[in-house]
């Protein structure tokens, strides 16, 4: 299965994400927002540096059904451009924020060599109450095989609260370890 986070990155919180990954040698797919690519250039470098993934999650988070094909292609390639300022070469994964998509941002996303990718589980971990919450809306779902969606950042704010997230994921590591499940990245899966 692959842990995939939407939304960074954030200070602490996906510098957090990055240990307890390091310390159950687990690697990860990490959706990243242009802005905060910006304002935290090191923690996305760490990321990259640490073996995980860097993809693209648009520039400012729009709801892209609603943007014009012109305004789609420009969040994508102000996200592509701030990662590799701040990365140098990266992943050409790209996730729409929300899951929002229509024929025309598809269209436009793989015109510039993005490969779309979803989910088949999520946490639903944007607001919850606990790390037991999100624990169980993932083991609730999960078959083997899965994409779980997770938020190392919060696409309102820069410094979001994301504990509970973090929590969950050594809860969840050590849960699907324990069954003999293996977490790989996104390009893995692919490969595979």
């Amino acid at each position: 299965m692959a842990l995939t986070f939407d939304d960074g990155p954030n200070d602490p919180h996906t510098l957090n994400l990055l240990d307890l990954l390091a310390k159950h040698n687990v690697s990860a797919t990490f959706f990243m927002i242009g802005r905060y690519v910006r304002q935290r250039p090191d923690i996305a470098l760490e990321v990259k540096n640490r073996g995980h993934v860097v993809a693209n999650h648009t520039f400012t988070h729009p709801f892209l059904t609603f943007e014009s094909t012109r305004s789609v292609r420009g969040e994508l390639e102000q996200c592509s451009t701030a990662l590799n300022d701040a990365v140098g070469a990266h992943s050409n994964l790209f996730r729409p924020p929300w899951g929002a998509r229509r024929p025309a941002v598809l269209r436009t996303a793989r015109q510039l060599g993005l490969q779309p990718v979803m989910w088949s589980v999520t946490g639903f971990d944007w607001d919850a109450p606990s790390a037991e919450y999100i624990e169980k809306k993932v083991t609730a779902r999960v078959r083997g095989g899965d994409v779980i969606l997770l938020h190392d950042g919060g696409h309102k704010a820069f410094g979001t609260d994301r504990s509970h997230t973090v929590k969950a994921v050594e809860a969840l590591i050590l849960c699907y370890k324990s069954e003999g499940y293996e977490f790989v990245t996104i390009p893995a899966m692919i490969s595979r």
